[in-house]
């Protein structure tokens, strides 16, 4: 997968993106990162990339120039489309299946915005995707742009060690995921469940079943308006509510 980043700060990328498992991933070649300042693309002499809005009001808004000389610049001579993605309080919320759909993808780029908005032709003649990763305003989409970053690259094939390990995320089944506990088995009295000792992994894969679903019972319950549930899971979620 390529990536490309259009920013006015490209310096906040170099941490993440060289780290961990981003990092990882581009070692790997699973991956190829590039972050763009876009005000190289502007053709104002002063390198200017906003201006006030029409009809007044507060705030600078972002023009269309040199955001589209720059995505138009990264896309050329390309065979296959990328996908364009506008970080933006706007957008659709960002979810773990959107993930997964962005992982499929061969070219991503991703316009960080500043200032008060984006010129609306920009929305409208250039982007693919706007994406919001939730329901606040930060002061740009730079933070936006890497937490969609990490979240699509640790998704790509042979970047995680166990390819079990992203299936099994919060969300990728649509459940929570259950509860996990490592050495010692009694920490300061508190002591792993017995099931997860008892080395029997039917009874172990029941209850992982059982604790997913009480989770999200719990703490999101509104998952499991949508999430097509299995005789068994029926089950055992009747059983849950019984015993809460």
């Amino acid at each position: 997968m390529k990536i490309d980043i259009l920013t006015l700060f490209p310096e906040m990328f170099h941490g993440v993106l060289g780290s961990s498992i981003l990092k990882k991933a581009e070692e790997k070649e699973a991956v190829s990162y590039e972050v763009h300042n876009f005000r190289e693309f502007s053709d104002s002499k002063h390198g200017q990339v906003d201006d006030y809005p029409y009809g007044g009001g507060a705030g600078m808004v972002l023009k269309a120039q040199p955001i589209f000389d720059a995505v138009e610049h990264l896309a050329k001579n390309k065979d296959t489309p990328p996908r364009v993605i506008l970080m933006c309080p706007q957008g659709e919320r960002y979810t773990q299946k959107k993930a997964e759909e962005l992982a499929e993808e061969e070219h991503l780029i991703f316009i960080c915005g500043h200032y008060e908005g984006y010129d609306e032709r920009i929305r409208q003649h250039l982007v693919t995707d706007e994406i919001s990763i939730g329901d606040f305003v930060l002061t740009g989409g730079e933070l936006g742009a890497m937490v969609v970053v990490d979240s699509v690259v640790r998704l790509l094939p042979g970047v995680l060690g166990n390819e079990e390990s992203p299936k099994k995320d919060s969300y990728s089944s649509g459940l929570l995921e259950h509860p996990h506990y490592t050495r010692p088995a009694d920490f300061r009295g508190w002591k792993v469940p017995d099931i997860l000792l008892s080395g029997d992994h039917k009874k172990i894969e029941e209850w992982r079943i059982k604790e997913s679903l009480r989770r999200t019972w719990k703490r999101r319950p509104d998952l499991l308006e949508v999430y097509p549930l299995t005789e068994t899971e029926k089950k055992y979620l009747e059983e849950i509510k019984k015993e809460d």
